[in-house]
């Protein structure tokens, strides 16, 4: 079973993919984005650096992609905190002309060799509390983070798993009002819903939550 657990900057995906590995006897596939030397540059001044930023981060994701058939040959689940199909996402909003048609020649040709996920699990916040989370981790090219880029950003993730999406199953939860690291009873909820939707058992048919 390969769960991916995708949303906008801030939302929550590595916590809660990590907090679900344990639950469901998952590996982990994590995001490798501070290797990317452009990073830091790209928040500065993202015109400069878009380019250079999203090229690495292709390449960098398709490699990470590769291993996925390995780790479930080997009878394991996995649980990835991104999906593929991220990154151009990522490349609309940052690219444009013949950047963009260059990456999606590259793009294309990459993701047809790749697995797709048996669900993707899209996290949804608003706005200003993903804008909380980024500064509560306060990482330190993320301190100056432009709140009308998490905006658009936010927007097009929504677009994109409300109408153009197409592949793996998407399970839409909103998190605006869960905190699954402080209160179990969240992740608990969290869990059944991916059970159910996968039915993969144990699950409850009725799970009430306070949200």
């Amino acid at each position: 079973m390969y769960i991916a657990i995708e949303g906008a900057i801030g939302v929550g995906k590595t916590t809660l993919s990590r907090l679900l590995s344990s639950r469901f006897q998952a590996g982990l596939l994590l995001e490798v984005f501070e290797e990317n030397p452009f990073l830091a540059d790209f928040y500065a001044d993202r015109d400069a650096y878009a380019f250079q930023t999203q090229i690495f981060f292709l390449l960098s994701r398709y490699h990470q992609q590769q291993e996925v058939p390995n780790a479930l040959e080997s009878g394991n689940n996995l649980i990835a905190d991104y999906t593929f199909e991220k990154d151009a996402l990522f490349s609309r909003l940052n690219l444009g002309g013949d950047e963009l048609d260059t990456y999606f020649n590259v793009h294309n040709a990459l993701a047809e060799k790749l697995l797709l996920p048996d669900l993707i699990v899209y996290l949804q916040a608003e706005t200003s509390i993903l804008m909380d989370r980024i500064a509560h981790r306060d990482r330190v090219y993320e301190r100056n983070m432009d709140r009308g880029y998490i905006e658009s950003l936010n927007n097009a993730y929504d677009a994109f798993y409300s109408g153009e999406h197409s592949g793996a199953p998407v399970l839409v939860i909103n998190t605006n009002q869960l905190n699954y690291v402080a209160n179990e009873g969240d992740l608990d909820w969290v869990e059944n819903r991916i059970r159910q939707t996968l039915k993969v058992g144990p699950y409850q048919t009725q799970f009430f939550h306070k949200s």
